[in-house]
């Protein structure tokens, strides 16, 4: 009986080993977990910033020269996707720079300006540059001006938004029963101007008339109601592509 106590004893006494054992490989398998966990999330990083560098310029590496599918998921698409953007985004300061140059050399600085937005490129012209007060018909040197600055804007696969914008002063015509048939007019004659006038592709084009409603100063002096009176040709960034045009062959938009 003594015996079999010893030895009963001494086996109760080394149990606590098995789940010694238990909780040191349920240890190890966590931190293995965690350091390939953070190993995908580094390697997802670097190749990120190896695209950032080489497109600002930055020596980089040569290991996205030709990467291939990656084994994690996902990756390579969201590096594509990244690298994508950056290419536009040098792209949109390409043309800005090209139709900055374009007008400071036809010294129409005091009349067009270029700007950067959220949603693209703005080029505004004043409407005296393009129209006569009222009217809807080019003056004889906007089209030359139109034509040469679209051969610009075709350099990009982007799509252009013409948009017409008046002053708050009522016009009552028999052509331009209010402002937002005179808006509408003045950007459908642009757009018309870009396709007859250098064959500009007609499905990269929409035209917009916003009349007196989308002002960029007060209507309350003579000169904001002149800075008012504009035409905008916007080149939009792709992500806003689903909202000019519908997919190839009709159909329903992306959700």
């Amino acid at each position: 009986m003594r015996q079999q106590t010893d030895h009963g004893g001494k086996a109760g006494q080394e149990r606590w080993l098995l789940t010694y054992a238990d909780l040191i490989t349920l240890l190890m398998i966590f931190f293995v977990v965690m350091y390939a966990l953070s190993n995908v999330d580094a390697t997802k990083f670097k190749a990120i910033a190896e695209t950032l560098s080489k497109a600002l310029g930055g020596g980089g590496g040569a290991v996205l020269n030709s990467p291939g599918p990656s084994i994690v998921p996902g990756q390579s698409g969201e590096v594509n996707i990244v690298k994508e953007r950056i290419d536009e985004v040098k792209q949109m300061e390409q043309i800005k720079q090209e139709l900055v140059t374009f007008i400071k050399e036809n010294d129409l600085s005091a009349q067009v300006s270029v700007i950067s937005e959220e949603r693209g490129v703005v080029v505004s012209f004043q409407t005296p540059v393009l129209f006569a007060l009222g009217s809807a018909d080019l003056v004889p040197s906007a089209a030359v001006m139109i034509r040469k600055m679209g051969k610009i804007l075709m350099e990009t696969r982007n799509y252009i938004r013409v948009e017409g914008h008046t002053d708050n002063l009522p016009i009552n015509t028999a052509q331009y029963p209010s402002n937002w048939e005179l808006s509408s007019a003045r950007a459908t004659r642009v757009v018309q101007e870009l396709i007859k006038g250098i064959g500009f592709p007609p499905e990269r084009l929409s035209a917009t008339g916003y009349g007196e409603y989308r002002p960029r100063m007060p209507n309350n002096s003579e000169i904001n109601r002149q800075l008012n009176r504009r035409v905008d040709l916007v080149v939009l960034k792709s992500k806003y592509e689903y909202s000019e045009a519908l997919p190839e062959g009709g159909g329903s938009l992306p959700e």
